[in-house]
């Protein structure tokens, strides 16, 4: 199958790895030199624009940060829809709300083409693994012509319905539990570095005990390691837990637990740590209380 990848970030360079390893003809979009020279090298082709995609893709895989990017890559002037096959399918992978998503899915499919409103979970590794969990919506003439990059990128499919949204629906709540869960992981080992608990023990206690969960098992060794480098960056929960938020103020429902979460984020960002790993919003505790956390160079 023909198929191109928009965004060679930390999901969709994965995702482009396990097209291209399971037999697809695949061409990369990606603005930095050095990540389609590493594409290249990978046996895959690559570009710098949409707008010089090949004209006879079957798929696209959309892996940008927002609905107006997605949007822009797509219609913009130097979009790739127009250079697809007729009938072929759009798969956005990027979270957004589920307005943004029902109006991206009547633009693509007034033009002619099939979309599937498919964020997705699993983060950098799940991508590079090929195991990510795809949470989709959209007709059964779009699943149908989407299922071989569903297969190759993903472990687990979710098929929640035929209306374009459900799917950035379920992504929005999933979003609001991880963003949660990070923030209150980092504030829950903050507080034990505070109170003169050995951060590695208490990891290793918590990890098997009822207050573990899979954020604090998954994020809590980035701090432990002093390693910052992002498989999903702060700035990625401000804005996701700024899209929850603003659905439940569309739908005059109270996020108390989501609010103080974005809070937090917002401050990790106010401090300089927009673009370090989701887990470093414990830098917020370092910044208040003076803490010496892990792993500090």
């Amino acid at each position: 199958m023909k198929v191109g990848v928009i965004g060679l970030g930390n999901m969709g360079m994965g995702a482009a790895l396990n097209l291209l390893h399971k037999g697809h003809e695949v061409t990369g979009c990606e603005l930095r030199e050095d990540v389609r020279a590493a594409f290249v090298a990978e046996g895959g082709r690559a570009v710098a624009s949409p707008g010089v995609l090949p004209t006879d893709l079957e798929a696209v895989v959309v892996f940008v940060i927002n609905a107006v990017q997605t949007e822009q890559v797509l219609f913009g002037e130097k979009g790739c829809l127009g250079r697809m096959q007729k009938g072929g399918v759009v798969l956005c992978c990027a979270t957004v709300a589920p307005e943004a998503a029902k109006a991206l899915g009547r633009k693509i499919e007034d033009a002619g083409f099939l979309m599937v409103d498919s964020p997705v979970s699993g983060g950098s590794v799940g991508a590079r693994a090929g195991t990510m969990t795809v949470m989709g919506s959209g007709s059964e003439a779009a699943f149908a012509k989407a299922g071989p990059v569903l297969e190759a990128i993903s472990t687990k499919v979710w098929r929640l319905g035929d209306e374009i949204g459900v799917g950035s629906t379920v992504k929005m709540v999933n979003q609001l539990l991880a963003g949660v869960h990070i923030a209150t992981a980092a504030e829950a080992l903050a507080l034990g570095i505070r109170a003169g608990a050995d951060p590695e023990t208490l990891y290793k206690v918590i990890s098997e005990s009822a207050g573990s969960s899979w954020m604090w098992q998954n994020r809590v060794p980035h701090i432990l390691a002093g390693d910052d480098t992002p498989s999903s960056a702060v700035n990625i929960f401000v804005k996701d837990l700024g899209i929850v938020l603003d659905q439940a103020r569309a739908l005059t429902f109270p996020l108390p637990m989501a609010a103080a979460a974005h809070q937090l984020f917002l401050a990790a960002a106010a401090n300089g740590q927009g673009l370090k790993d989701d887990s470093f919003v414990i830098r917020v505790w370092e910044a208040l209380t003076g803490i010496d956390l892990p792993g500090k160079k």
